[in-house]
């Protein structure tokens, strides 16, 4: 007759074999155990007796990098406050209160399961065909759209036509309207202008107020009016490309979540204050994901000053300026500029505009853009060798070390396919010279390509002559994107 023992059982029958002078590896080996782990029975039975063989909790006593429980408290508050934040914004608020070291994101989503304020949902892949794009600087673009789903307590719906600059994701547009036609969105669109300037472009979809695209007549409509007569240019997303304007679209899903959420309004006005104080909100004091956790004011404030509050005339950019001494740059598409061979991050969002630097005499520059002060650097000297800086926009020239190459030279480097680009048209050089640095020159009608003070290749020039300012403004010579680096 076969009798199961428990657990306990046999360890405690396989002590007793060993207290009765068995040897603990033949124990050990009948047992299907090591030998450690007999002796480990041993000890425990000698401690506490028979209950010294049951197993115990596997719980550690305790847990040094468990959340404490005033974060969570702190966690949990923030959450109900702002139902529409999420366990990066969370994190965000916490660092900028002064917890010090903010919990993770994985961390703060558990609590908030844990709390049952999100429900646990699997992660999504992000889509790869998706490609984030980004104008470089404020009041470049706006994208507009209509949103409906904002209800009176009578059942009426109303529609809102919203806007966001595309750099900065400040809203300039929430306005609340009955009916989404011409007349009150282009009042909107009017409205935005009047109180934040004129932006270079503006986006929307195909919708018949904003486009005669898919029109019977085909005309121009007065969105389209509006944006000529202001030199706006008007562009149009590709049919069934929503993605096309998704930051707007984006807005729309948090004006969802954090304002509606399913309220109703006694009146078009009372909405209206609702939402004005929301976006204010938005603006000012909710920080973006998309844009690096900033305020969206923060990014917006480059833009250009709005029509109310526009300077005196006269009144030009260097009038604002502090006295000292001054040189000027342009920002390259990097967000850099260069002084004394050295560069210098400005931002890409500030790609192509000229700023003006200060030389201080404490080793310090300090960049100013439209007479806002920018960034503050430590001004960087060669060691045994002079740097001196060019004034720039009429300013007196000086020599600079390392000296820049010949009038007439410029470097560029072989791409892997044997030729160079200069003045925006490609020369060929050979394969031999691929990923090498080289030299172009101009030698009247013909352009001259050097290696190690060797003519390599001679063309005829077919580049356009009015793009050799370019070519020449980067003596150093400015590799594409997809060259790879020496």
């Amino acid at each position: 007759m076969l009798v199961e023992l428990g657990l306990v059982e046999q360890r405690h029958q396989a002590v007793l074999e060993v207290l009765e002078g068995v040897a603990v590896t033949e124990v050990a080996l009948r047992y299907g155990v090591t030998r450690q782990t007999v002796h480990a029975w041993l000890r425990r039975y000698a401690v506490s007796g028979l209950a010294g063989l049951v197993d115990g909790s596997s719980r550690p006593e305790s847990c040094p990098h468990q959340m404490p429980p005033e974060v969570e408290a702190r966690i949990i508050a923030l959450r109900l406050e702002h139902p529409g934040w999420g366990p990066r914004t969370l994190q965000h608020k916490l660092a900028q209160e002064g917890l010090e070291p903010a919990p993770g994101r994985s961390s703060i989503y558990r609590c908030l399961v844990r709390h049952r304020l999100v429900l646990p949902q699997p992660r999504k892949r992000r889509r790869s065909d998706y490609r984030r794009w980004e104008r470089s600087r404020s009041m470049e673009l706006w994208q507009m759209d209509v949103m409906g789903g904002v209800r009176l307590k009578d059942g009426t719906e109303l529609k809102a036509v919203t806007g966001l600059d595309d750099h900065s994701r400040f809203c300039i547009s929430a306005k609340l309207v009955y009916r989404a036609t011409a007349r009150p969105v282009c009042e909107a669109l009017a409205e935005a202008l009047r109180r934040y300037g004129v932006p270079d472009q503006i986006l929307t979809d195909n919708g018949k107020v904003f486009t005669g695209r898919f029109g019977a007549a085909h005309g121009e409509v007065l969105f389209d009016r509006i944006c000529r007569e202001n030199g706006i240019r008007h562009l149009l997303t590709a049919p069934r490309s929503p993605t096309t304007t998704g930051k707007v679209e984006r807005f729309h899903k948090t004006l969802r979540s954090e304002f509606l959420a399913g309220r109703t309004f006694d009146s078009l006005e009372e909405a209206q204050a609702e939402l004005d104080r929301w976006v204010k909100s938005y603006n000012s004091e909710r920080p973006h994901q998309g844009i690096g956790m900033a305020v969206p004011e923060q990014r917006f404030v480059l833009a250009p000053e709005p029509l109310e509050e526009a300077e005196e005339p006269g009144q030009s950019e260097e009038q604002k300026l502090p006295e000292g001494h001054w040189v000027t740059r342009v920002v390259s598409r990097h967000g850099r500029i260069s002084l004394a061979t050295f560069p210098y991050p400005v931002g890409t969002w500030l790609a192509g505009e000229t700023v003006h630097v200060l030389l201080r005499d404490q080793g310090l520059l300090e960049i100013y853009h439209q007479g806002v002060l920018i960034a503050c650097h430590v001004r960087r000297k060669a060691e045994g060798k002079a740097s001196v800086v060019k004034a720039g926009n009429g300013g007196s020239r000086r020599p600079v070390s390392p000296p820049a190459p010949p009038p007439g030279t410029v470097l560029r480097k072989v791409d892997s396919t044997g030729k160079l680009s200069f003045a925006g048209t490609d020369y060929r050089v050979g394969i031999a010279y691929s990923e090498k640095q080289v030299e172009v020159r101009l030698a009247k009608d013909r352009v001259e390509i050097w290696h190690e003070e060797k003519l390599v290749r001679s063309h005829k020039a077919r580049h356009d002559p009015q793009k050799l300012h370019g070519a020449f403004a980067t003596p150093g010579g400015r590799p594409r994107k997809n060259r790879a680096s020496s």
